[in-house]
């Protein structure tokens, strides 16, 4: 049986496409649609337009999706109810089919897997570290015990960093408290690398498109696992 979800992205993302259609099996499918920034070109990290994502919502449920995703970690920094409100906007055009953002989804995965204290390695600048760690301590309870960011100026720049830049911080930045590594960015391309990560540094790595997936996974009820794509996605 196909199960077939929906995934809201930025209109510049040219990533999560990319790693779901080629990496999950044939069994999950992945439905876009894509929203404009806020800042019209400005900041990469402005959340969505409210009428964006409420419209392409709307269409997406007349795929008969069973869930819908956010798939933008930064849009949730800005606002301490984001997600909370954005769920609900989602959900409301869509006709009632559930909906997460992956930021929320990123904080669900460290949790499940039983870590608190994480290092953040992310494409973002000093100044959205800074809320991503807000973020991740106030809503999920999680402490940031080190961060480094490769402080990308636009989209663009963030889908052309290759994986190597998040492995070489891990490894400057490692030690023995840190419990996991999250790595936040939909348009970083991330999946393909986590098995040989945590291979590498005997820690789980959590980043945004794997995070999502299983937290859709999940929520519509699903036990399948996902082998080769890390810890979280290879566990029920």
């Amino acid at each position: 049986m196909i199960r077939h979800f929906g995934v809201l992205i930025p209109s510049t993302n040219t990533t999560v496409e990319i790693e779901y259609t080629r990496l999950l099996p044939q069994e999950w499918q992945a439905h876009y649609a894509r929203v404009l920034s806020q800042s019209h070109g400005g900041s990469p990290f402005s959340p969505p337009l409210d009428a964006d994502v409420e419209y392409q919502s709307k269409l997406l449920a007349t795929a008969r999706v069973e869930l819908i995703i956010l798939v933008q970690t930064s849009a949730s920094l800005f606002a301490d109810d984001y997600d909370a409100t954005t769920i609900a906007r989602i959900e409301k055009a869509a006709g009632g089919i559930p909906a997460i953002t992956s930021a929320n989804a990123v904080g669900e995965a460290a949790r499940a897997l039983g870590t608190r204290r994480v290092a953040l390695v992310s494409p973002y600048s000093e100044e959205v570290n800074a809320m991503a760690r807000h973020y991740f301590e106030a809503r999920h309870g999680l402490s940031i015990v080190a961060t480094e960011g490769f402080a990308a100026k636009d989209s663009y720049l963030i889908g052309k960093l290759g994986p190597e830049n998040a492995r070489d911080a891990f490894a400057r930045i490692n030690r023995p408290e840190i419990e996991a590594f999250l790595v936040p960015g939909g348009n970083f391309p991330t999946m393909q690398s986590i098995p040989e990560w945590e291979c590498e540094f005997a820690k789980p790595v959590i980043a945004t498109n794997q995070a999502a997936l299983w937290s859709m996974m999940r929520r519509v009820g699903s036990k399948d696992t996902l082998p080769g794509m890390g810890r979280l996605l290879e566990s029920a």
